[in-house]
């Protein structure tokens, strides 16, 4: 059952973070679903776990699950497989071309949604 419960969040979030991309890029790549389901799935399994946490201390454990989940899948598509998914080099502060703080900020607003929607699936 569990593997089941799992395996539906993974979906949900990897075709929410396709879509977001796909509304706001105009295109997307399979990486991103991957990103997105292991994103959500490991969030709402945070949440689950902290169920009292505050909405300011998810949205700070959001945006590090989220940039972290993308700098290592930019390392691995974008630098090592040189698939080019992404590049933030010419934004302020990036790292490696794969991460910087003005994505870092919209996962933190990202979360809010996240967290209700989990909370919702939850119950």
């Amino acid at each position: 059952m569990m593997i089941k419960k799992d395996g539906g969040l993974f979906l949900l979030g990897g075709s929410a973070y396709a879509m977001i991309e796909i509304i706001c890029r105009r295109r997307t790549h399979w990486s991103m679903f991957l990103a997105g389901g292991t994103c959500f799935l490991t969030l709402f399994k945070i949440f689950r776990r902290f169920g009292n946490m505050r909405l300011p201390l998810k949205c700070v454990v959001g945006t590090t699950v989220i940039t972290s989940v993308e700098f290592v899948t930019g390392c691995i598509v974008n630098l090592k497989l040189k698939m080019n998914v992404w590049d933030y080099r010419n934004t302020k502060f990036n790292v490696l071309g794969q991460i910087c703080p003005f994505y870092s900020f919209l996962w933190a607003l990202l979360t809010v949604p996240i967290s209700k929607l989990c909370k919702k699936l939850d119950n």
